[in-house]
Formats: structure tokens, C-alpha cells, sequence
């Protein structure tokens, strides 16, 4: 198990932000289903990616890599779809992709052959009951029905009006929308519950408008999909990520003076709001086009909704921590039963660094101090909170050990290596079991 030991230093210089995941792992799901070649540019191989990449390629895609002209390391990436998902291996890994897993799952229920959906790690215990509710209505053949994996479907899935969950996981909604416009008649999503996460339902109606398939929006209550719709070839670049330009933005206002490009000003992800977040607590910020600079200055407490922006917990988390007066995150619930227990986790490794934080039933409350301690923490194989607690070691008193630290790969691979550049001291090491 790899461990980086990071000796707390000040950050500065520009990081050209990775590419969207969300994106990348929605266009390259369009790819697959348009009749002809799409080439889809700046996509970054994380395992996440690599996952979906996979996953298309046994639903019949032929996918070719060519190293991007970017400095980032990215490549483009070439996909020839047949208009429809042939399956031509019957098990899908998806790793710990969620995405993977909740996108590809109602995709390959459009071959009416029997696949097998297998993973590791959380990934196993992550909800599926949305989707086995739908596969019970339709006939859908699925064992073993306890909602884990691996799981096996046989059946054929078939236009209607699906009832889901909108305060769960948008997954299951993005999924039934990358499938239902390949059936023979319309289907109608209806969203029982206050829909959370808008931002990514927004993605993938995009995406899908890039490959000319259109979804009707009705104020996020009910979606309309026509049938007999077909995917289109279509030439995209996905944009910088801003879920993981938090941390970056973070660690500059905590230690540094950090710009982060290749931002979209007019992007549709909601982890845009982190701008917005960030200039509500007092920081030092400049934005301008594609560009974001944040400097070392003092932030404020604030309650922060999470509803829609999840993924910007950690490290919101650690800013909080480091912010004068009390920072409260509500409607977090959620992220409960993502690659961890999301609050459980930054709680506890948090507090090992001495920081002052309570983790409640639906969020966090944290009364922020000046400087944090140091020490050990463990990243709980996540990649948002070993990356959360990197930033954090920036203003600690003493070096910051974490454990399993090679679990950015998930979403982010070249992080370690990018803090390096931006001066950051880091060690890493195999701990021993």
C-alpha cells in the first residue's frame, strides 16, 4: 500500500485542470451509440474512464487512443459505434466506477442478451434498488436480487414511464436517458422526490444534444423521451474539470497562489459553484475566461448546501477547517454511500489532524482554527478525500502522512505529480502491512 508523507509548504503556479470525468464518461457513452466515428478530445485515462472505455468496448464499440496535442498528457479518443449496443463480451468490469456501472447498466439492457455486471471495492455496496425496482416491472431477469455484485440481467428493456428517486443518485436518471431514445416509443422519467444534483442531469441532456438526441426537461420533475431516435456522430473536447479544480483553489487559498485554466466560464457542471462558494467565505479570488487564480487569504465560515454539489465536501470540508468561525454543510446525506462514507470519513481524518469537527446525520458542523496539527490519516481508498487531506497537510504544523495514497488514480493520476510542480514536499513510500 502506497503512502505519501507531505511536509506543509507554501503552493505556487498554474496547473492546467484535468478534463471533466463526468463529461469524458458521457460522451464517450454517445460515441458508442451513434452509427460512425465521434472523436472525443482531452480525455484523461483515469481507472474511472478506463472503466467506461472498457464497458464500451464490450457493447460493441472499436476505440482507438491517439496522444493529445495538450500539455496535460491527455489523448483523444476515436470510437466507432453501430448505432445500437451489440454485446460481444458478456461481463462488464466496472472497477469502482459508479458511472460505469449506473450508466452502462439500462444501455445493455437495450441488446436483450444476458451480461454480467461485476466491480470491486464500494462499488459493490453502492444502491442499485432504483434499477432492480424497474427490472422487477419489466420482467428483467437479475440475480442475485439483493442490489450488489456482481449482477446478471437477462431481458429486454422496454419503453414506459419509469418512477425514480431524485434525491438518490442522478446515475440512475442519466442512465434511463442514454437508453430510452433507442426504443421503438416514448418513455416519460418521473422524478418522485426533490431532485438533487441537477448539474449532472444537465450534462448528460447536453451531451446527448451534441449527438443529436433531444430530452424534453420539465423543470426537473418528469423528462420526456422520444423513441426512435438516433445517435450521431459528433467531433467534442471535454472541458476542465471544476470538481477537482476545488482542490486546487482550496490549497491556494489556504498556502499559495495557484491559477487553474482551462475552466469554462459558461460550463453546465454544478461544481461550478465552488467559485461562487469560495468568494461567499471571504477568498481572494480572480476569474477571468478560462482562467481562476486564488491566493493565500482568510475565509469566513458559512452554512454551505450540498445538495447539489456533493462532490465539493472534502475539500470545502478542509477550507471550513481552516476558516474563522463555524462553517455548517447540510443536505450531504448522500455522500454516505459514495466510494466511502464521505462524512464519516473526512470527519475522522480531519479531526486526527486536530481540526474542531462534528459529523451530523446530513452533513458536517466544523469551528475553524488557525493551523491544524499533522499526523497519520488514512484516505479510506478515496480519491476526494486523500486528495482533500493533501491540501489540508498545507497548513499544518508538522508533515501529514496519508495512507493508500495511490487511490487518486480513481479520478485524477497525475495529482501527486502536479502538486510536485507546484512546489509541494512529498515523500512517497510502500508501507507495510
Amino acid at each position: 500500500m502506497k503512502s505519501v508523507k507531505i511536509t506543509p509548504t507554501k503552493l505556487k503556479g498554474q496547473i492546467s485542470v484535468p478534463p471533466s470525468k463526468s463529461l469524458s464518461h458521457r460522451m464517450l457513452i454517445c460515441a458508442c451509440l451513434a452509427e460512425g466515428e465521434s472523436t472525443i478530445r482531452n480525455v484523461d485515462f483515469s481507472d474511472d474512464i478506463i472503466a467506461t472505455l472498457n464497458g464500451i468496448k464490450a457493447l460493441g464499440a472499436k476505440v482507438r487512443c491517439f496522444k493529445g496535442n495538450s500539455s496535460n498528457g491527455t489523448y483523444d479518443v476515436v470510437v466507432e459505434g453501430n448505432g445500437f449496443p451489440e454485446i460481444i463480451q458478456d461481463t462488464i468490469d466496472c472497477m469502482e466506477s459508479g458511472s460505469t456501472l449506473r450508466f452502462l447498466i439500462p444501455v445493455a439492457l437495450l441488446a436483450g442478451k444476458e451480461i454480467t455486471f461485476t466491480g470491486r471495492g464500494r462499488l459493490s455496496q453502492r444502491p442499485l434498488d432504483v434499477y432492480c425496482k424497474i427490472f422487477e416491472k419489466q420482467g428483467i431477469n437479475f440475480y442475485p436480487n439483493t442490489g450488489g455484485l456482481p449482477i446478471t440481467l437477462t431481458g429486454k428493456l422496454k419503453p414506459g414511464r419509469f418512477y425514480v428517486k431524485g434525491d438518490v443518485s442522478s446515475q440512475f436518471i442519466s442512465g434511463l436517458l442514454f437508453a430510452l431514445p433507442l426504443l421503438d416509443r416514448d418513455s416519460e422519467i418521473m422524478i418522485t422526490t426533490r431532485m438533487e444534483s441537477r448539474g449532472y442531469i444537465d450534462l448528460t441532456i447536453n451531451a446527448l444534444k451534441k449527438f443529436s438526441i433531444q430530452v424534453v426537461n420539465h423543470n426537473y420533475e418528469y423528462f420526456r423521451v422520444k423513441g426512435n431516435q438516433r445517435y450521431k456522430p459528433a467531433n467534442c473536447r471535454v472541458e476542465g474539470d471544476y470538481s477537482q479544480c476545488a482542490f486546487w483553489l482550496v490549497a491556494g487559498i489556504l498556502n499559495g497562489d495557484i491559477t487553474c485554466s482551462d475552466l469554462d466560464p459558461n460550463s453546465l457542471q454544478g461544481d461550478k459553484s465552488i467559485v461562487d462558494i469560495l468568494l461567499q467565505m471571504g477568498a481572494t479570488l480572480v476569474v477571468e475566461d478560462n482562467f481562476v487564480n486564488a491566493k493565500s487569504s482568510q475565509t469566513f465560515g458559512i452554512t454551505i448546501d450540498a445538495s447539489q454539489c456533493p462532490d465539493l465536501v472534502p475539500p470545502l470540508a478542509v477550507l471550513g477547517a481552516l476558516s474563522k468561525g463555524n462553517t455548517k454543510i447540510i443536505n450531504a446525506g448522500r455522500l454516505k454511500i459514495k466510494e466511502s462514507d464521505r462524512l464519516k470519513a473526512i470527519s475522522t481524518e480531519l479531526a486526527k489532524l486536530g481540526a474542531k469537527i462534528v459529523e451530523l446525520p446530513e452533513g458536517l458542523e466544523i469551528h475553524g482554527l488557525d493551523m491544524l496539527e499533522g499526523g497519520i490519516v488514512d484516505s479510506w481508498n478515496d480519491h476526494r478525500i486523500a486528495m482533500a487531506l493533501a491540501v489540508a497537510a498545507l497548513r499544518c504544523k508538522n508533515p501529514v502522512t496519508i495512507k493508500n495514497s495511490n487511490c487518486v488514480n480513481k479520478s485524477y493520476p497525475d495529482f501527486w505529480n502536479d502538486f510536485r510542480k507546484l512546489g509541494g514536499r512529498i515523500d512517497e513510500f510502500q508501507l507495510r502491512k
